[in-house]
């Protein structure tokens, strides 16, 4: 290989070369710490207009849109390899962007390969995404190869990860949040404070780097800047649950939907997604129904959409699926999956927030808010037995389970906090499927077993905890083979690796520690419950979420001993 001399650039401008060269740096290191110090360090020499495409392409979300799959990259990268491709260069390979690297490793560079700036290569990759219509596959390849003819191989590399977002380099959100943190000197309350108000981490930067060496302003919550929604742990029982609040919490219905989150000021009223993504054209209906029966003329809200038949009853979770951004044909969709709205807390009333007060003044506030529209069930048990008797109503009804919540909780965005535990009828968790398996016999021609991973929260991986091929219908293979095979990005004998895009909620029997796994752990008698396609990779389970679970499991074994 010849070598690549780094080019010289204008005084001031960062180069995705010296990003990639962060990367593999931040690949290679295992403290935490650390982890923070060279992200701060990088961070803290930019120029502010660098700084948001800075922490996209750190965290693999420049390519965010889907613009393009392994699949369609591979075959532009062969031919710019040419011969100089080696017949093995997935053999040892961890990952799609090693594969890349390695593959271009052979082929002959100009000695001085000038650098391109951050901006610039975000420009690109953003242009990819808006190659669409006829002839629009021609053109990204086409995008491609001007692209990575000018890349080292490292920065192939990690160029690669951010298309089909898959960096695994150790510095995933709560890392970038430690460098924040630093930069903010020290003040790490205040930046998760700001991420949680903000809900982009980049609008974060941004902030902490133009107020470096003073106090951060405090963020607030803003009309159609939807925040990332509360997360609840799981709880054993309804008794548990109210256990661990002292009694004082309120038990809702879980229903089977997608929660939405909604900003209604004055005439306009939008929906977002759990992902923040905006549904209010799949959903005019529901957009109808706020703007002519919610009491207030400002709120931010949040509910769950279900979808049900004629008679009101609901429907599984896959038929709502089917109006989920829905941007064709929506009436005749309408039509034929109606859906229903039910509201369960209030975080905003007019201009005053309320994320900071507790579950039981939010939700007095729902209830002065909400007008017509309809609220989950729910109930203040005085007793356990109530808090019991109302779960069974509950299942009996086919509903999922419920949620309990502590009457003294706040409002936590994008937190997984103590404050709400879910109570089901089985346990399930939410994983990714990194890989699948060509199936034999009468699943020969699907891809059927799928191997499924949980995120590390302390380095943002997805790690492997099992397999299964339990779960789907004979027309469910059929599509998930068709998804899978699109996100394929190498194969292994019958083993597909797969861009880690879709996530399923799985039942299993139990857990068991597991020498094999690098997690630690694994999944026993696992099945698919569903396809969670309103849930992003980020929303998975972690690893740290099953060792807690494993935890819980060993321990109801052992007081039964």
């Amino acid at each position: 290989m010849t070598g690549c001399a780094v080019a010289p650039v204008l005084a001031g401008v960062a180069t995705f070369r010296e990003l990639a060269g962060l990367c593999e740096r931040l690949s290679q290191t295992r403290s935490r710490r650390e982890l923070a110090r060279q992200v701060a360090d990088f961070l803290g020499g930019l120029e502010p207009e660098e700084v948001r495409p800075a922490v996209r392409l750190l965290l693999g979300q420049a390519g965010h849109g889907g613009a393009v799959s392994g699949q369609t990259l591979w075959p532009v990268l062969l031919r710019i390899a040419g011969a100089a491709a080696p017949p093995d260069v997935w053999a040892g390979a961890v990952d799609f962007g090693e594969a890349v690297e390695r593959l271009l490793a052979g082929r002959a560079t100009p000695p001085e390969l000038p650098a391109l700036g951050l901006l610039e290569v975000e420009e690109r990759v953003r242009a990819l995404a808006a190659a669409r219509g006829a002839g629009s596959r021609a053109e990204k390849k086409r995008l491609l190869a001007d692209l990575f003819e000018r890349l080292t191989p490292l920065e192939a590399k990690y160029v690669a990860k951010n298309l089909i977002r898959e960096m695994r380099t150790g510095a995933a959100e709560g890392i970038l949040l430690d460098a924040l943190a630093l930069i903010a000197g020290g003040d790490r309350a205040a930046v998760a404070r700001a991420h949680m108000l903000e809900g982009d981490l980049t609008a974060v930067a941004t902030l902490v780097l133009a107020h470096r060496g003073g106090p951060l302003p405090a963020s607030t919550l803003a009309y159609f800047r939807p925040l990332r929604p509360m997360l609840a742990h799981t709880a054993e029982s309804v008794t548990a649950a109210l256990g661990t609040f002292g009694g004082r919490a309120g038990v809702e219905w879980k229903l089977d939907g997608a929660r939405v989150q909604v900003h209604r000021r004055g005439d306009e009223c939008r929906l977002y997604s759990r992902r923040l993504q905006d549904l209010t054209a799949s959903l005019p209906d529901v957009v109808a129904e706020l703007g002519h029966g919610l009491a207030a003329p400002a709120a931010i809200l949040e509910g769950e959409v279900i979808a049900v038949d004629g008679a009101g009853r609901a429907l599984p979770f896959q038929e709502l699926m089917r109006r989920f951004r829905r941007i064709r044909d929506v009436g005749r969709i309408e039509r034929e999956v109606p859906v229903r709205l039910y509201l369960f807390d209030a975080l905003q009333a007019g201009d005053e927030p309320l994320i900071d007060r507790p579950y039981a003044e939010r939700w007095a506030a729902l209830e002065r808010l909400r007008g017509a529209l309809p609220a989950v069930a729910r109930l203040v048990p005085a007793a356990t037995a109530e808090g019991e008797a109302f779960s069974a109503a509950a299942l009996a009804d086919g509903f999922e389970g419920v949620m309990v919540k502590g009457l003294d909780a706040p409002y936590t965005p994008g937190v997984r906090g103590r404050g709400w535990l879910k109570v089901k009828r089985a346990t399930t968790v939410d994983l990714v499927i990194i890989a699948a398996d060509r199936g034999y016999g009468r699943r020969h021609g699907w891809l059927s077993n799928y191997h499924l991973a949980a995120r590390d929260e302390r380095t943002g991986r997805l790690e492997p905890v099992g397999k299964t091929f339990k779960g789907l219908t004979d027309a469910e293979f059929r599509a998930m083979t068709e998804r899978l095979s699109a996100l394929a990005i190498r194969e292994e004998g019958p083993t597909v690796h797969v861009e880690p895009r879709i996530v399923v909620e799985v039942l299993f029997g139990d857990l068991q520690r597991s020498p094999t796994y690098p997690a630690g752990v694994a999944l026993r008698f696992a099945r698919i419950a569903r396809v969670r396609d309103d849930k992003a990779p980020a929303d998975a389970d972690t690893v740290q979420h099953l060792h807690a679970l494993l935890a819980r499991q060993q321990a109801g074994a052992g007081g039964k001993g």
